[in-house]
């Protein structure tokens, strides 16, 4: 049930460097949320409701496991084009929506998604969870779309691809760590940019000691490796900080979501894995961090509420008054740092290894780990198994694969094999 309309040709993104231009646009930004009914859309589509003077939603795109979801969405927001990755709910989407008087037009499949990723608009996020992402990153930069990214996997395991589709400057990164991270670089106009993130992007690299990525530590923190040999999914979903999806959450409590971070840091900000540092902040607030080399530091703190992201992704340049409270300066608070337990949560080294051989290890890296996840979740894995499973297969990869620069096809190769590899390590530990 695929839409046979014209082909969208490519447009030029706006040039966001420019907030006066922006702000003085009468029309509402057209908006096209990826992955609507997950953590990130249903927080994208709070804060277009908060403000729907700001926003038309244009297209809403979803991997069909929640339609009464996509379906309330579609008509409230009053949709052109609905997406749904899953090809066998196309025909109940259409008869939905048709018996909720929504006249939106209906794609299917994986490649329908891809097809509204290009959808004529001002900015597309991605919010979709995990590679299957990629696609609809390269669609949407390919057309010309400003790309709020939410999806820092199809950044990390498409890396080479990404940056050879994206223009300067055509990225807002929407990761809380990533958006504190461009909020403390002095801001360029377009023409100087030459990173792919958006935004305050540094040219003069030479003036950056170090990117400061902070963590949370997650729900175990300060737990030695032994005491996290019995950990139960139930506890590792209980983060202290954050509340997101199942996977993410996982990812947090094993710090792998902090590794794919600083892969992501480096693809989005050119800067060299050994200037890039993870450091433990328990509270949430500081969300990253510039050094420069005369020893200032830029922080960026804000509660921990991924709305003031999306909201300045998909309003970029602009800022969404009011899209989550501030800090109140007139109670006393306390925020600490402490440097991350390597021992106990090798992810990070790990990501930063993988991230320097490049190539297709990245996207081994991710997709192991996702199979992983998917076992301990299930109750098939070992909490501490993750990331042996993770390491053991990125270790076979690298006798098996030599890096360059990887074609798409090479991508997915690589990710159906480690995922396969994974399913074969998983088994012989049941």
């Amino acid at each position: 049930m695929r839409h046979n309309g014209d082909v969208t040709t490519a447009a030029q993104p706006h040039e966001a460097s420019d907030p006066a231009s922006a702000q003085s646009a009468q029309a509402p930004r057209e908006v096209v949320i990826l992955g609507s009914t997950g953590s990130i859309g249903t927080q994208a589509v709070e804060v277009v409701r908060q403000a729907p003077h700001r926003f038309d939603v244009v297209g809403l795109a979803a991997g069909g496991g929640r339609l009464d979801l996509l379906v309330d969405q579609a008509c409230e927001l009053d949709v052109q084009v609905v997406a749904v990755a899953d090809p066998a709910k196309a025909a109940e989407l259409c008869d939905r929506l048709t018996a909720r008087g929504s006249a939106a037009k209906v794609l299917a499949g994986p490649e329908g998604v891809a097809e509204l990723a290009a959808w004529e608009c001002d900015v597309v996020l991605n919010g979709i969870t995990g590679a299957l992402g990629l696609e609809s990153t390269l669609a949407a930069l390919r057309a010309g779309r400003l790309l709020a990214l939410a999806n820092k996997e199809s950044l990390i395991v498409g890396g080479p691809l990404v940056r050879e589709a994206a223009r300067p400057g055509q990225i807002v990164p929407v990761d809380s760590e990533h958006y504190a991270l461009a909020q403390c670089f002095p801001r360029l106009p377009a023409d100087q940019l030459t990173s792919l993130a958006q935004g305050n992007v540094e040219a003069r690299r030479d003036q950056v000691r170090r990117l400061v990525v902070t963590a949370s530590g997650g729900p175990f923190r300060g737990r030695s490796a032994a005491d996290l040999a019995d950990v139960t999914p139930e506890q590792a979903l209980a983060h202290p900080t954050w509340s997101m999806g199942p996977v993410v959450t996982v990812n947090s409590a094993t710090l792998v979501n902090k590794g794919l971070e600083v892969i992501e840091a480096h693809l989005l900000f050119d800067i060299p894995f050994d200037r890039i540092e993870v450091v433990v902040h328990p509270q949430s607030v500081v969300h990253s961090m510039v050094e420069y080399v005369d020893g200032s530091t830029i922080a960026q703190a804000s509660p921990p509420s991924m709305r003031i992201p999306i909201a300045y992704g998909i309003a970029w340049p602009d800022r969404v008054a009011g899209a989550a409270p501030a800090i109140d300066w007139t109670r006393a608070h306390q925020w600490t740092f402490e440097p991350l337990d390597h021992e106990a949560f090798p992810a990070v080294r790990l990501a930063c290894e993988v991230g320097t051989a490049g190539g297709t290890a990245p996207a081994v890296y991710n997709a192991a780990n996702e199979e992983a996840v998917a076992a301990f979740l299930a109750g098939r894995l070992a909490f501490p198994a993750i990331l042996d499973t993770v390491a053991r297969v990125v270790s076979e990869h690298r006798e098996e694969v030599q890096g360059g620069t990887p074609r798409l096809e090479d991508v997915y190769e690589a990710d159906g094999w480690a995922r396969k590899r994974a399913g074969e390590l998983i088994s012989r530990q049941g």
